[in-house]
């Protein structure tokens, strides 16, 4: 089919997927997870071809890879969803007018959720089974790396639901995974309600600049670590360790560092022996290759990247008065934490950093839907308009006045 004939389909069968009850979303979800782990050795087959096919790096291969506990993780991502309720439905507000109107606001799905996204297969189950909870139908875009396993992804779990029972034409898989075809996706404002990207900076800003349809931006992550004056040496190191070493792939890893001066005097050397004994390249400003001859020089680009590897930059300053800003000015506004045990500044942290998710005394790399208790997430919307930080449920509904009458007009 053309990118117009399945966003079309995925438009006609949009009902079925908005007059579920939840006890069928529930069902639909339980034989959709037990899918996964039942074919797990033919998904991982389909995704083998990918990986074979595949020339873009062991970070990008990376996300790309699907295994027997990767599997189990994304099913059970959909069996989390079974415990949390459908927003649609949901009233927000009621009240009457004085000439007897009864208004009310509620929660309803967008309708058809386009997802155009890169690498990373789990997406594809996650858009689904959020899709699915929340109402919505979905069409799917992914990147031509990830095709067979995407494929094989939407086919087991649309054959346990027939075999069920369950119609489940609403969810649609574009098969053109071409530069125009992505483009004519974008295009596709007849069908699309919304749509949300999910990949590199460069794929976000294409959406953002060629798409008819309303887009969700979800960004990329140039996460910040700012170890204030009175942090613990050893928390401070296991969270940084955390958020930059224990999986560098992705959008909520550390990218930067930023330290208080008087506690760089005394920890850096130490802190930076860590993450170069882990594998990571450390580059820093002049001041941090001055306390520590081991730190690398930074170029000023290095400040604003997200490096998705096993490099990290570092900045020192005076204080926090001095860190907010900077970090504000090199943030992509995703995710951002401080280690202290100063009350006072952990609280001015989190009022005045300007991204979607700051953490106090924690590893960034919590910003994930699953994690949060969503089940699992659409992405991380780094806009401030209608949703912010990891995209749940109820970020896929917006909301519908209902007004009951008794033969009111307007004079």
């Amino acid at each position: 089919m053309t990118v117009a004939e399945t966003c079309a389909l995925a438009k006609k069968n949009a009902c079925a997927a908005a007059n579920l009850t939840e006890e069928a979303r529930n069902r639909m979800l339980t034989l959709a997870a037990q899918a996964l782990c039942s074919r797990a050795q033919e998904i991982i087959k389909a995704n083998e071809k990918d990986i074979s096919a595949c020339t873009r790096g062991e970070q990008f291969i990376d996300r790309l890879r699907l295994s027997d506990s990767r599997i189990a993780e994304i099913a059970e991502g959909l069996t989390q969803l079974c415990a949390l309720p459908c927003p649609a439905g949901e009233v927000l507000e009621r009240y009457q007018t004085e000439n007897g109107l009864d208004i009310s606001r509620v929660r309803v799905p967008f309708g058809v959720v386009g997802i155009i996204y890169e690498a990373r297969p789990n997406v594809t189950a996650d858009a689904i089974g959020l899709c699915l909870k929340s109402g919505n139908a979905v069409v799917l875009r992914g990147s031509k790396d990830a095709y067979f396993s995407n494929a094989a992804i939407v086919e087991a779990m649309k054959e346990a639901w027939r075999q069920g029972g369950f119609a489940c034409e609403f969810v649609q898989l574009i098969e053109d995974c071409s530069r125009e075809g992505a483009r004519e996706f974008m295009r596709q404002k007849k069908y699309l309600d919304v749509l949300i990207p999910r990949g590199s900076a460069a794929l976000i800003q294409s959406a953002l600049e060629n798409s008819t349809v309303p887009v969700i931006e979800t960004g990329t992550g140039n996460c910040h670590i700012y170890l204030e004056s009175s942090a613990l040496p050893e928390k401070a190191l296991s969270i940084l360790m955390n958020a930059k070493t224990q999986r560098t792939s992705v959008c909520n890893a550390a990218e930067s560092l930023v330290l208080d001066e008087s506690f760089a005097q005394k920890h850096l050397a130490t802190i930076v022996s860590a993450l170069q004994n882990a594998g990571v390249e450390v580059v820093g400003d002049a001041a941090a290759q001055a306390i520590c001859s081991a730190v690398s020089p930074a170029e000023e680009e290095d400040f604003f990247t997200e490096f998705l590897s096993l490099k990290i930059s570092v900045k020192i300053v005076r204080d926090i008065g001095e860190a907010i800003p900077f970090i504000n000015a090199h943030s992509t506004g995703h995710s951002e934490a401080i280690v202290t045990e100063n009350q006072e500044h952990a609280e001015r942290f989190l009022r005045e950093i300007d991204s979607a998710c700051v953490y106090v005394n924690a590893s960034t790399r919590f910003t994930d839907g699953f994690e949060f208790g969503f089940g699992a997430e659409m992405g991380i919307s780094t806009q401030k308009l209608h949703a912010r930080g990891p995209m749940g449920l109820r970020e896929l509904t917006s909301y519908q006045y209902r007004i009951r009458g008794n033969g009111q007009i307007r004079k």
